[in-house]
């Protein structure tokens, strides 16, 4: 009886802290309409940032999440196109990187930082709040001021 209880605990410790981190990656999604949707449907069984460094067209778009309701995700016609419009709005082809929530896995992917920046970006804005303009990004130690410049206007904040 105390193994089935011990096995139960972990099992209900797991499922929360699953939880929390879902509840987390939604909260790290830019806003607007939809947001909310995404976060109950995809983050599920993705991260946030899975699908944060794809930029696509909203075809791409339609045909990814078709797919992934053909998989399982819940989401009926309308659902579907509204969670599509929001992810061509904010990851769409000329989608802009929000540099106060971006994942870095999106910092590398989309602007082409290194790994090393992008930590130290995601740490930065951790320690001393959001960013405001690019030149507060040009401010971050280990951060190549160059690139930064080059890249600011695939930026927004």
């Amino acid at each position: 009886m105390k193994r089935i209880a011990k096995n139960l605990c972990i099992l209900v410790t797991a499922s929360l802290a699953l939880a929390l981190a879902a509840d987390d990656e939604g909260r790290a999604l830019p806003d607007g309409p939809g947001k909310e949707l995404v976060a109950k449907v995809c983050i599920d069984c993705h991260t946030a940032a899975t699908f944060r460094k794809m930029r696509m067209s909203e075809d791409e778009w339609y045909d990814k999440v078709g797919d992934m309701v053909d998989r399982g995700a819940k989401a009926d016609e309308k659902q579907q196109t509204e969670i599509v419009a929001y992810l061509a709005r904010n990851f769409g082809k000329d989608a802009k990187v929000n540099m106060n929530t971006a994942p870095p896995s999106e910092l590398m992917v989309v602007l082409g930082f290194t790994v090393d920046e992008s930590k130290a970006l995601v740490a930065y804005r951790t320690d001393h709040g959001a960013f405001k303009e690019w030149s507060d990004v040009v401010k971050v130690p280990g951060v190549d001021a160059k690139k930064v410049e080059a890249q600011k206007e695939k930026m927004t904040f």
